[in-house]
């Protein structure tokens, strides 16, 4: 089964927004093994959008024509595809009631435009809309199946979960299986995770586990995938992988699964050890304690913590020493270490946690930029400090800060871990 995936809006194509529907789309249709080896992006121009459809249905039995189905001028996904397609639209009563409801509800004027939210593909069925106005729909036509979708994620990714996908495994379905799991990696550069983990792969003889790799903000997730097997030999199969892979580069695995990042795993190891974390930041200036604190749950192991920017402050609430500083500069092992232990005493916490280095893009004390320090210290325990040499091809302010504050929930996740074995 061939797909293609259209895109619909002038943001994107100006690059004012990121395209996460297509992606969202791309991953569940593999799930149903549907390939949508194209992907179009065009503007609300419904010239080039009822061109893209045409094109379309040269390669691809199934067509996703996603956004543009808003009140205003610019919203002509719907009719252009009906215009291209060769069918009617027509008015879903039910919807178009509610629309009206809610202006009312709202006291807020309506246009003559938002009756466009209420209509659909004739012929076809109307995909309910869970959290918003417009109508998607569902058409079988002439040997093709069109899908026409919203463009805000929040609308779309419901409907495409509520409404779309039981309909396209009731068409689509086979008896294929496939089944993944997703490790999530930190620390080593994807190259070198992945010919470590095909390697791997190789000499365990388990060719028929696929791994693919994809890099988001503060992580590589590697997506292991078996196809068409029985679900109790393709865990079995999984499983020996995943064995295999954390024997080579267990170490930078931090979690399997869905949904799961590095904070929430370090607030999981803290609230299982009834610990608490502080921080005290230098570069970074407050970000590793703000990503603590978007996980929830985190008010069980953080009561607060420190942004120590100049010399001087880091003297004054954390303690460090004047002659320290004046020996070693402020991005050095030894303040990272006395920030570290400054921050842990100060609010007793069980761990405490430095950052101190360079941003840039200017140089610090003979140091470039992207060259950090990051101090652990845990009651009771060495306080252990960690240099970090950032690339300085990816060296902007904003990433050496974001790519700091991942390596240091790392470093403070191994810790953890260390306890707990």
């Amino acid at each position: 089964m061939e797909a293609e995936i259209i895109s619909i809006g002038t943001e994107i194509v100006l690059g004012q927004i990121v395209n996460t529907n297509a992606r969202f789309l791309a991953d569940q249709l593999r799930r149903l093994d549907i390939d949508a080896h194209w992907q179009t992006t065009t503007d609300d121009d419904p010239t080039r959008i009822q061109a893209a459809i045409s094109q379309a249905q040269t390669r691809a039995q199934l067509i996703f024509v996603c956004g543009g189905l808003g009140p205003t001028l610019d919203d002509q996904t719907m009719a252009s595809t009906a215009a291209a397609i060769g069918v009617e639209l027509a008015l879903d009563d039910e919807q178009w009631q509610k629309i009206q409801a809610d202006f009312v509800i709202r006291k807020t004027k309506m246009t003559p435009e938002n009756i466009k939210m209420a209509y659909y593909l004739k012929g076809g069925q109307i995909l309910a809309n869970p959290t918003g106005m417009a109508d998607g729909a569902y058409l079988n036509h002439q040997g093709h199946t069109y899908v026409v979708l919203p463009g805000p994620p929040r609308e779309f990714k419901p409907m495409v979960t509520q409404s779309l996908l039981p309909l396209l495994k009731q068409q689509f379905g086979n008896d294929k299986a496939i089944f993944s799991h997703n490790l999530h990696f930190l620390g080593l550069p994807e190259s070198q995770l992945m010919d470590e983990i095909e390697q791997v792969l190789d000499e365990a003889k388990l060719d028929d586990v696929l791994a693919t790799s994809y890099v988001q903000p503060g992580e590589i997730q590697v997506r292991l995938t078996i196809h068409d097997a029985m679900q109790a030999q393709a865990e079995k199969k999984l499983a020996a992988a995943e064995q295999a892979i954390f024997k080579r580069v267990g170490r930078y695995c931090f979690g399997i699964g869905e949904h799961i990042t590095l904070a929430e795993q370090v607030v999981k190891l803290l609230r299982e050890h009834q610990w608490t974390i502080t921080g005290a930041e230098s570069l970074t200036g407050g970000m590793f304690q703000s990503t603590i604190c978007s996980v929830p749950g985190a008010s069980k192991v953080f009561n607060g913590g420190f942004v120590t920017y100049a010399a001087q402050t880091k003297e004054q609430l954390l303690g460090v020493p004047k002659a320290v500083i004046d020996q070693y500069g402020v991005v050095s092992a030894q303040t990272a270490k006395a920030m570290a232990e400054g921050c842990q005493k100060k609010l007793n916490a069980d761990v405490g946690v430095s950052f101190t280095g360079v941003a840039g893009p200017d140089d610090l004390e003979g140091q470039p930029a992207g060259t950090v320090w990051i101090g652990i210290a845990i009651k009771g325990q060495p306080t252990q400090t960690s240099q970090l040499h950032l690339s300085q091809k990816m060296a902007t302010r904003q990433w050496i800060r974001q790519r700091s504050v991942q390596m240091g929930l790392l470093f403070t996740y191994w810790a953890l871990q260390n306890k707990t074995n």
